[in-house]
């Protein structure tokens, strides 16, 4: 009896056919877009051809269009190095968030978002998460620890998302929101 699989099992087959697929539909441009998406440490082009599937020259030439573009940012060095620039995605994000939405249904989400905040700053008695202080994890209840990591990790995203929708509802209401539509920072 075998202590595992010997062969391809059936999500093996699954994601081999997603990779083909990928690679088949997509151009290098776009897949080197795709693996850039999810990059926020630096890699060699050479990295980013392997993951890619294509050549280090097609990954350098897209890359180069992405630096350009302020998608990706670039390293100078003996190699030079790449990552997602995640100012731009944020950027994307409002004005994707910005287009998509009304002032007033931006305003709502930020009003949820306040009170949670709200909600957490009780919770840790801090202004902030950064002034969370360590006193607030001394327990020996693992669970609890954990439950506090999280809530501390969700204050954080509570935070950026504030402000990116605050964003969002500014630039929404640029595009011709109503004078009662503004959102006050």
């Amino acid at each position: 009896m075998s202590d595992g699989p010997t062969g391809p099992t059936p999500s093996d087959s699954h994601a081999d056919e997603s990779a083909r697929r990928w690679r088949d539909d997509r151009t290098t441009f776009q897949r080197v877009y795709d693996v850039m998406t999810g990059t926020t440490d630096y890699a060699t082009a050479s990295d980013v051809a392997e993951t890619a599937d294509c050549s280090d020259d097609g990954a350098r030439d897209a890359l180069d269009q992405l630096v350009e573009m302020g998608i990706v940012e670039r390293r100078e060095g003996r190699p030079a190095t790449y990552r997602r620039n995640d100012s731009y995605f944020r950027w994307k994000r409002i004005e994707d968030l910005a287009t998509n939405n009304s002032v007033a249904d931006l305003r709502a989400r930020i009003d949820e978002l306040v009170a949670e905040d709200e909600r957490l700053r009780e919770r840790f008695d801090a202004p902030g998460p950064e002034a969370v202080s360590p006193a607030a994890f001394e327990t020996n209840d693992h669970d609890e620890i954990h439950d506090r990591w999280d809530a501390l990790a969700r204050w954080r995203t509570v935070r950026r998302d504030l402000e990116i929708f605050q964003r969002a509802a500014h630039r929404a209401e640029r595009r011709g929101g109503d004078a009662d539509d503004a959102v006050s920072v």
